[in-house]
């Protein structure tokens, strides 16, 4: 079988390239990374649609001035709104990590519409943290069971660096979000030692009602995740290696095995 095609694009203020195209590439994909502006003037070579992942790596696109993700979304919609409905139109899996998720967010990939069919009509938000400021640490995140998104397959309890300061997410109303739970939408929650979801600080850094820290639409094709899974592709890059290495080595490094599952799912 071919491997598994991913595009991640780069360039204004985005950072997490590397390690993003590192941990896909540990599963067996083929990464190519390309500059929005060759995407937007159309001037790369192959569509979307010939992708089967399309990655939005984390970072500060356009220095987040007006909000995190926001002008980056605006230059999709105007530039590749088409191109885009057709690669999900075929299937196509999309992650959004931290700056990412905020933008497929304003976006309106995430949480979408409930028929599952874009629309591009943003429904949520991810706004400033509940403390107010840029918030960097390791944070607990557990799979919801009840979630359909092919991105949790097989994926346990994990911890993660998680660095933002615009990380809140909040739906059009207290209703909204409890339909996106109900429908197994939020696929990843902050949770405490205990594996209890966690909604207060530091356990969760940004205060997210019912702990949310990823966001998926209905189809279960397109994740958002505010923690960084490429920033823990081996055991070493956990802070208590030294401590807890029997622990930490007796499974696959935290977050690789949310990108084998984005790549192995259908």
């Amino acid at each position: 079988m071919k491997p598994v095609r991913v595009l991640l694009p780069v360039g204004f203020g985005l950072n997490c390239e590397d390690e993003t195209a590192q941990a896909f590439r540990m599963v067996g994909a083929e990464v190519e990374l390309v500059h929005l502006t060759d995407l937007f003037a159309h001037r790369h070579p192959r569509r979307i649609a010939d992708y089967q992942v399309l990655a939005l790596v984390g970072g500060f696109s356009y220095g987040d001035h007006v909000a995190g993700g926001l002008v980056l979304a605006t230059r999709i919609r105007a530039h590749l709104k088409a191109d885009l409905a057709a690669f999900l139109a075929a299937g196509g899996r999309v992650l959004g990590i931290c700056n990412g998720f905020q933008a497929l967010t304003r976006l309106g990939l995430l949480p979408g519409p409930d028929s599952g069919v874009p629309d591009f009509t943003p429904r949520a938000t991810l706004t400033h943290n509940e403390r107010l400021g840029y918030r960097d640490a390791w944070v607990r995140v557990a799979p919801d069971p009840r979630s359909h998104s092919v991105w949790t397959r097989g994926v346990e309890t994990v911890e993660l660096p998680s660095r933002h300061g615009e990380g809140r997410f909040v739906a059009e109303s207290d209703a909204a979000l409890g339909a996106l739970d109900a429908r197994g939408q939020l696929p990843f929650r902050y949770v405490d030692a205990a594996g209890r979801m966690a909604e207060r600080w530091p356990e969760n850094p940004n205060g997210s009602a019912l702990g949310v820290a990823g966001v998926c639409d209905a189809s279960g094709r397109i994740l958002g995740l505010m923690p960084h899974p490429d920033a823990f592709l081996y055991p070493w890059h956990h802070p208590d290696w030294a401590r807890r290495r029997s622990e930490i080595e007796s499974r696959e490094a935290g977050g690789l095995a949310i990108f084998r599952a984005g790549v192995e799912g259908t």
